[in-house]
């Protein structure tokens, strides 16, 4: 998401570029050793303290497959050794997996070795699990023993799963100096979610001061310039690590990620981005620095963007439903940079031909009830008001106003509106039905039903409907203009967005939180959550909204929130 200002000018919200407020608004080690074991736990070390142990940047999981799963740590094994130094020896680091908390019943262990290459981390697939199961895990080093983290695996393929559901937490941009991440401990708090995917915005890159809330930093930026190298990058990571509340949500379900482009730098494409600078050096670099960290410190199975590996993937959770996590920064050509209806109307990719057929392929394919996409920016198209359908319809014979209209954010799929038209005839030459984008990126909360032609609403069909997340913390509307939650001027804009763009059926422009969406086979369901203050670490939470989808219906409905 654009934020953008002049060279030398911080960040701050006051300081904010004209265009930036249009916008918002309108261990890759492998695994040594491993056995499948019956019996006692043989790990009875100290557990370390949080702040200073071994194991300071906790634990994780991801990607929850049938028969296996992705654990994640780091370790710390001497005081200069800290993230991005390059600095401390190798290091042995034992794992054990169990059905109990207690470890007494552990089916699966091992070790592995790390080093500084690999900033310290550990990382690696556990295989031969057992499907739709909860499971415990733990890792050992120099006489330390991490805390337990709790994990699952997905039920097996053609299957449905034991509680009839998937019931996921949605997230994605956590600035760590606008706000503390309550969201992720209300999530953690619930105790009855099967995943947590993450949209993107896992870091910011910026400065300190570049990038504040409301009332400034609530909490300083490490390192304290703009990220570029791989240790600066290593570093950020880590800082984001050492939040209570984020390391808790890591450890207590594992998480589905893809990146945007703050991971990297603000609006990203496949060779440059609007915040790189010329005196940072070349963009590759930079690109190859912040994705190796990523891998490094992220529980996603992918190891790096070298030798055609990827980040995007598909996962499946029994019969019920598939989620295509897609990345939209590594492949996408550079789109318009202003509000010129002409420009956005172009030829351009943003997932590149490769990933597109990947996407197409699995959609017309798929035998799962809920064909769900993990998507980083939004889909739905959004025109600016005063335009309605029918007039841009005919601003598009008489004109050649692109058939989608003016729209008010190129950087999301409106940019590239000529591969979203080809990506919703996919979907409607194959039939597909019960398509759902989860979708993060604009800091703000949208219920949508994703036409096949916006001119066309409803008359034309719905192909898809979006649900997407608000920010963790990243700033919204009032935090833009400086102004209170829900004031007149975000609902002056709310009202308008619907009224010209009636396929978006729900909008919030000013509040922070997090989604659960649930899938069954009847309904897709989207509770959306907010803050009451980003500023308290202690905040509470509160539902604001709830919509479902009846399965067959593509049609939004409101809702009374989940039991």
């Amino acid at each position: 998401m654009t934020v953008s200002s002049s060279p030398g000018t911080p960040r701050t919200v006051s300081g904010l570029a004209r265009r930036t407020v249009l916008k918002a608004g309108a261990l890759a080690g492998a695994a040594a050793g491993t056995s499948a074991l019956a019996g006692r736990s043989t790990l009875a070390s100290p557990v370390a303290s949080a702040a200073e142990g071994v194991f300071r940047h906790g634990v994780a999981s991801g990607d929850p497959m049938p028969d296996r799963v992705i654990l994640w740590t780091r370790v710390t094994p001497s005081p200069e050794a800290v993230p991005g130094s390059g600095l401390g020896a190798p290091v042995v680091v034992s794992w054990e997996v169990a059905l109990d908390p207690g470890f007494s019943q552990v089916v699966r262990s091992g070790s592995l070795v790390t080093d500084a290459g690999r900033d310290h981390t550990v990382k690696f697939d556990c295989t031969g699990l057992a499907p739709d199961r909860w499971y415990h895990y733990r890792f050992r080093a120099l006489g330390q023993t991490s805390h337990t983290g709790r994990t699952r695996t997905a039920p097996a393929d053609g299957a449905l799963p034991a509680t009839g559901r998937w019931r996921i937490g949605v997230v994605s941009c956590s600035n760590w100096e606008a706000g503390y991440f309550s969201g992720y401990r209300h999530l953690e708090a619930r105790g009855d979610l099967d995943a947590i995917v993450e949209l993107g915005d896992y870091i910011y890159e910026y400065g300190r001061g570049y990038y504040t809330g409301k009332f400034g930093a609530v909490r300083p930026h490490d390192p304290a310039h703009d990220i570029v190298t791989l240790a600066d990058y290593r570093i950020r990571l880590a800082q984001y690590r050492t939040d209570p509340d984020l390391q808790s949500l890591h450890a207590h379900v594992p998480w589905i990620c893809t990146w945007d482009d703050h991971e990297l730098a603000n609006d990203s494409w496949s060779d440059g981005a609007e915040n790189h600078e010329p005196h940072q050096g070349p963009f590759s670099d930079r690109k190859a620095a912040s994705s190796q960290a990523y891998f490094e410190w992220m529980p996603v199975r992918p190891e790096s963007l070298r030798d055609g590996g990827h980040l995007y993937r598909r996962l499946r959770w029994g019969s019920l439903a598939e989620i295509s996590m897609l990345d939209l920064r590594s492949y996408r050509t550079e789109g318009p940079d202003r509000f010129d209806g002409h420009a956005i109307d172009v030829t351009g990719t943003m997932t590149g031909a490769v990933q597109f057929d990947w996407l197409a392929r699995g959609l017309s394919s798929s035998t799962a009830r809920w064909n769900v996409i993990g998507n980083s920016v939004m889909i739905t198209p959004v025109l600016l008001p005063p335009l309605e359908p029918r007039t841009t319809a005919a601003l598009t014979e008489l004109l050649g106003v692109p058939r989608e209209g003016i729209t008010y954010n190129p950087d999301q799929w409106d940019g590239y509106a000529g591969e979203r038209r080809r990506l919703m005839e996919v979907i409607r030459t194959a039939g597909t039905r019960n398509t759902v984008f989860l979708t993060g990126d604009i800091h703000t909360s949208w219920a949508n039903e994703v036409p096949f032609e916006p001119a066309n609403y409803p008359g034309a069909g719905v192909g898809a409907i979006e649900f997407v997340t608000p920010s963790i913390t990243s700033n919204n509307i009032d935090d833009m203009v400086g102004l209170p939650e829900g004031n007149a001027l975000s609902q002056t804009a709310q009202g308008a967005l619907t009224q010209v763009n009636r396929h978006v059926r729900w909008v919030d422009l000013d509040r922070h939180g997090f989604t659960v969406v649930e899938f069954t086979t009847d309904f897709a369901h989207a509770d959306y959550w907010a803050l009451v203050s980003r500023e308290d670490p202690a905040s509470g939470a509160y539902p604001i909204a709830s919509w479902r989808v009846r399965h067959g219906t593509d049609q939004l409905e409101p809702a009374g929130p989940l039991p």
